[in-house]
């Protein structure tokens, strides 16, 4: 087994009395799709947002490619390279796919916008993901199906050199033909390198793309485990009851509460 590129440890966050996480440890390694799945309320959104730097962590350790680091605003996430593709994607309807892919990171050149070169790294991204269901990068985001608009959200992401994409319900209020257009696109990221976080209530998406599963269970990690050695009806259980009868660890996490 690798190192983990992203390794948090006892991250514990309260917002006033109410303690939403405790001692919450998570791996994320380079090359594999990490599922992280948990009921409403479990500390997924308020677990990523403690890493994109929109909410302090009170207490615990984040390393991120073997060196501490302190996530005190959002930027800090981005100058390593961890990307967040939030469920309500923001995408500009009247831009086209090039100006959403670099908003806010648009190139320039003597004080001009470098449009060429930029629809140029454009296509070679979408091409590098092996997209082929965007006809040109100069099609309006509006006209795109929603399988479109979440491939062009991720592409976006990846455009960086990012390391670590988190994707939050990348297939909700997809169609199949789309769904299955986005997981193959999942794998991808992770098969080049990049370290995948899955955050997803489809589990038949969890087992079909995810190399291993941390379930959240009331702001605890009730189990990370390695999705071969495992089943949706214990990953269920581990979701609803913070226990199963039968799961296979993984071994970064031996002592979990099972």
């Amino acid at each position: 087994m690798t190192e983990p590129i992203l390794e948090i440890t006892k991250l514990n966050k309260s917002f006033g009395p109410v303690h939403v996480l405790h001692d919450v440890d998570l791996n994320v390694y380079p090359g594999e799709v990490t599922a992280l799945v948990g009921d409403n309320g479990a500390g997924k959104s308020t677990l990523v947002k403690c890493i994109a730097g929109i909410n302090h962590i009170d207490s615990g350790e984040v390393k991120f490619e073997g060196k501490p680091v302190e996530f005190t605003d959002p930027r800090v996430a981005t100058s390593l390279g961890i990307e967040f593709v939030y469920q309500d994607l923001a995408l500009s309807d009247n831009l086209d796919i090039t100006q959403n892919m670099f908003l806010g990171r648009e190139i320039r050149k003597f004080g001009m916008l470098a449009d060429g070169e930029m629809e140029k790294k454009a296509r070679e991204t979408l091409k590098g993901l092996s997209v082929r269901t965007v006809s040109s990068v100069r099609q309006l985001v509006s006209s795109l199906s929603g399988g479109q608009r979440q491939t062009v959200a991720i592409a976006r992401a990846v455009l960086w050199n990012s390391k670590v994409v988190f994707l939050d319900e990348p297939t909700a209020a997809l169609g199949v033909a789309q769904t299955r257009q986005v997981l193959d696109l999942v794998r991808r990221l992770a098969d080049q390198g990049l370290g995948v976080v899955l955050i997803s209530h489809n589990m038949n998406d969890v087992m079909e793309v995810a190399d291993r599963v941390a379930a959240l269970y009331l702001g605890r990690v009730a189990a990370e485990v390695l999705t071969k050695d495992t089943s949706t009806t214990q990953i269920v259980e581990l979701i609803t009851a913070g226990r199963s009868g039968d799961v296979g660890l993984a071994p970064a996490t031996a002592n979990a509460n099972i």
